[in-house]
């Protein structure tokens, strides 16, 4: 049982209760009977006894019934703070959602004009192609021997550029989109591959030149919805395209393409720096033998020193010998009995001058 029924209970006692009260305290004329008299004693006792029980309850009931609301009250508050966070979050969102909006009328507009779509195209490849390739390797607007100038052409090594143009197909893939009947669609289906075919046309005549491009050449479809579409609903168009040469990619194999490119640019200038190092290690050869001939020449004349030198420490050697024996020799005339002076003969006596 609630709270508000034990309340209401408890209202319809105590009325009761007073109307027992009021009924017993209303003036009667006097009775004689002691008994009576006893019980109504006992029943006035009785009543005070329920009244002081029915108060009781009646402030339990109310203590509890303010603590209920209370805790309601803070549960509420509770509530409507998170009602009113997720409400916050949810204008946040409806904002976004109303500038996204806006973007993609914006983008919308954009696209409904066919320069503005091309330009859009053209500058989503170019994005492409600056971030994964260095400069030098690409050029935008590349113009080739018959005046035709591509959106972009990425110079190969050892071979002619590879052309790519963008085309944004959205008008007739949109129509083929909104179709609800089937003539609608065959018409639209029919649509769709004469501008694709025009398009790939297009490429191969003016952008694939014997001789000077390579022999194929790149349509870039910068929607990847539309080139799923294409390969899904429309793979004879694609068959077709590769036949003309002209292969047909999304911004996904853009990228991966641009990234197989990167490659055969770092291989053939690898290639190149082989072909240098190896002119580079022949001059290097030449070098070495020129300077093992230098030292043998070297060798040669030190051999000679060294003969030279040896003859002269040999005489060296003698004249230090003979200079020992020339110190060893005593020439006392006292000591030396058997010495002889021997004269040396004057034939004239020399002069001053002499």
């Amino acid at each position: 049982m609630s709270e508000t029924a034990l309340l209401i209970l408890a209202l319809i006692i105590a009325i009761g209760v007073v109307a027992i009260i009021v009924l017993l305290l209303r003036p009667r004329a006097p009775v004689a009977d002691p008994a009576a008299e006893q019980r109504i004693a006992e029943l006035k006792g009785h009543v005070q006894a329920l009244q002081q029980t029915v108060y009781q309850r009646l402030d339990a009931v109310t203590a509890n019934f303010g603590q209920t609301m209370q805790t309601s009250t803070k549960n509420t508050t509770d509530h409507l703070q998170q009602l009113h966070s997720r409400l916050a979050v949810i204008d946040s969102a409806q904002k976004n959602i109303t500038d996204l909006a806006t973007q993609v009328n914006s983008l919308q507009n954009v696209l409904a004009n066919k320069q503005s779509r091309g330009a859009f195209g053209q500058a989503q490849l170019e994005a492409i192609i600056s971030d994964a390739l260095p400069k030098g390797a690409y050029q935008f607007q590349y113009t080739l021997s018959n005046k035709t100038r591509p959106d972009c052409a990425i110079l190969m090594p050892e071979s002619g550029p590879l052309v790519i143009d963008a085309k944004f197909p959205l008008e007739a893939m949109t129509a083929w989109r909104n179709t609800t009947t089937d003539d609608e669609r065959k018409q639209a289906a029919q649509r769709v591959k004469q501008d694709l075919l025009k398009h790939v046309a297009d490429i191969a005549d003016k952008y694939l030149i014997p001789g000077e491009t390579l022999d194929m050449a790149l349509m870039f479809i910068p929607s990847e919805s539309i080139y799923a579409d294409l390969h899904e609903s429309f793979d004879d168009v694609v068959q077709r395209a590769h036949r003309a040469r002209v292969m047909i990619v999304s911004p996904t194999l853009m990228v991966m393409a641009i990234q197989v490119i990167r490659q055969i640019r770092k291989d053939a200038k690898m290639r190149e720096a082989a072909d240098q190092i190896r002119n580079e290690v022949g001059h290097m050869m030449k070098d070495v033998g020129l300077l093992g001939e230098r030292v043998r020449k070297l060798q040669n004349h030190l051999g000679q020193t060294n003969t030279d030198i040896d003859a002269i420490l040999t005489s060296t050697g003698r004249i230090e010998k003979r200079g020992t024996r020339i110190e060893q020799l005593d020439f006392d005339v006292a000591t030396s009995k058997t010495a002889e002076i021997i004269p040396t003969p004057m034939t004239r006596k020399i002069g001053t001058g002499e």
